[in-house]
Parts: structure tokens; C-alpha cells; sequence
């Protein structure tokens, strides 16, 4: 089944749990596909955390219908945006809702989005291994999925599971990134492995995926991140490490462009 027909290929960005920055990332991987002049559209699938739209900075925006009755995403950085937080009244207004009502708001997102004709749909999937991730990977052909951790073990663990779900779904993985890797310190220029070291590494070779490279914890990146201002886009300090990783992803030969 193919609920995204408009989109050459999808890029499914997940984590074993939350916190780990897995939206941050879905964002600057994005943008800088939409930098090198591909078509990109970004769905936040993470209908009880949704965090696309300020970091992207279009959660101001609520969502309107076009003459077709299909709704018109949100557009910045080059991006097209679709959120369920461009939806609720207020921006701190829950979703209090079953499994099924969130997986019908997905599949509402895929179906009635005047998304266009897409190179890349990348999806901000919810982290662990629940409905949402399962209903998306039996109802579109993911392209690739790009796993999430950070250094800490229990981090790692997590993502352990997300990696088998995939394995068992038979989604190909394009590989696993590290997030808050290390810390420089500004002053002294010393390194400090504050969760660990080479927990990605580890998990990379024991289930023979790629490791597609780590990301420092950086004070700018929180500060861009909550301003709506990719570091991809902003931050010449940082920017290196998304498109190095998407650099990584192109060369593996997995898409269709």
C-alpha cells in the first residue's frame, strides 16, 4: 500500500524514546535536502509531542483548506509542514487520544494534504514501537528509516527495540545517528562524553547498520532550535554535521532522484 504516491521517497526519522532530539533532527535533515534543491515536505507524526512547527517556526499557524477540500501545509525553510499542532485551538492543548484516533490523523495527513509532487517526504515518527510506527511502515514504502539515540544506555537500549521492528517490518534502515554526542567546553576546549561514549557505534555494528555520524552537544543548537531557526540554516558552527549526514544518506544509492 502507498498512501504517498506524490512522494518519490520517504524518510522515516524515529527514536526509542523521547528527548532525544529526534525532531531537531528531523528538521535539519530536511532542510538540508531542500537546500540541494529537492522538494521536501516534513509530517510530524508525533501527534502527542508534536514540535515540528516551532522549530520551524510556524506554530503561529493554523491550518486552511483549499477549493480542492485538501488542507494547505505550512511552508518555511524550503520545506512543506504538516503538523497536528497546526490544528488545535492553543498550543498547549492536548490530544487526549486512542492509539486508533491518532493513526486516523496520519493517515488524514497523507490522504488530504495538498502536498504536491515531493522528493522527500520526510515523517517525524513518535518515539518506541507502537501503532503510529506500524501502521506507517505497512502503509507506505519507506524509502529509508534513520534511528535516533543519544551515548546513554538506556538510550541505547530503546533504540534497540526500534531497530528490530524495522528489521521485522522489513523496512531498510539508511542508519543510526548519535545525538549529543560530547560537549567542548567553550573555554578550556576540553571534551566531555557527559552521556557516554560510542553507544551508536556499538548498536551500528551489532545489528550491521551504518553509523551515520554523531552530533556534540552544543549551546547553540538548543538556542537556534527554540527561536525556530535551524542550525542547518543559521549556524555555520553546526550546519556541517546535517548535511554530512545527508551527504551520507545520497552516496548510499537508496533513493529514487
Amino acid at each position: 500500500m502507498n498512501r504517498a504516491p506524490y512522494a518519490k521517497n520517504v524518510i522515516a526519522i524515529t527514536s526509542g524514546k523521547g528527548g532525544v532530539g529526534k525532531s531537531t533532527i528531523s528538521v535539519n535533515l530536511a532542510i538540508s535536502l531542500a537546500q540541494k534543491g529537492y522538494k521536501v515536505g516534513i509530517l510530524d507524526a508525533d501527534v502527542y509531542g508534536p514540535n515540528i512547527p516551532r522549530l520551524t517556526q510556524t506554530d503561529l499557524e493554523r491550518i486552511e483548506w483549499n477549493d480542492n477540500n485538501k488542507i494547505i501545509p505550512s511552508e518555511n525553510y524550503g520545506l512543506k509542514i504538516m503538523s497536528v499542532a497546526l490544528t488545535t485551538p492553543q498550543m498547549d492543548t492536548p490530544l487526549v487520544w486512542r492509539s486508533s484516533v491518532a493513526v486516523s490523523a496520519i493517515t488524514q495527513f497523507l490522504d488530504d494534504v495538498e502536498w504536491g509532487e515531493l522528493d522527500f517526504l520526510v515523517i517525524d515518527m513518535p518515539p518506541g514501537t507502537g501503532d503510529i510506527q506500524l501502521s506507517i511502515s505497512q502503509e507506505l514504502p519507506i524509502s529509508a528509516a534513520v534511528i535516533v539515540t543519544t551515548p546513554q544506555l538506556i538510550s541505547a537500549d530503546d533504540v534497540s527495540r526500534s531497530i528490530m521492528m524495522f528489521k521485522q517490518t522489513n523496512v531498510p534502515m539508511a542508519g543510526i545517528v548519535e545525538n549529543m554526542s560530547y560537549f567542548i567546553a567553550p573555554d578550556t576546549r576540553i571534551r566531555y562524553d557527559i552521556f557516554g561514549k560510542g553507544a551508536a557505534q556499538r548498536l551500528a555494528k551489532k545489528y550491521d547498520i551504518d553509523f551515520l555520524g554523531e552530533i556534540p552537544l552544543h549551546m547553540r543548537i538548543r538556542e537556534y532550535s527554540d527561536l525556530g531557526k535551524p542550525p542547518v540554516v543559521f549556524d555555520d558552527i553546526n550546519s556541517s554535521y546535517y548535511n554530512n549526514i545527508i551527504n551520507k544518506m545520497l552516496k548510499k544509492g537508496i533513493f529514487n532522484i
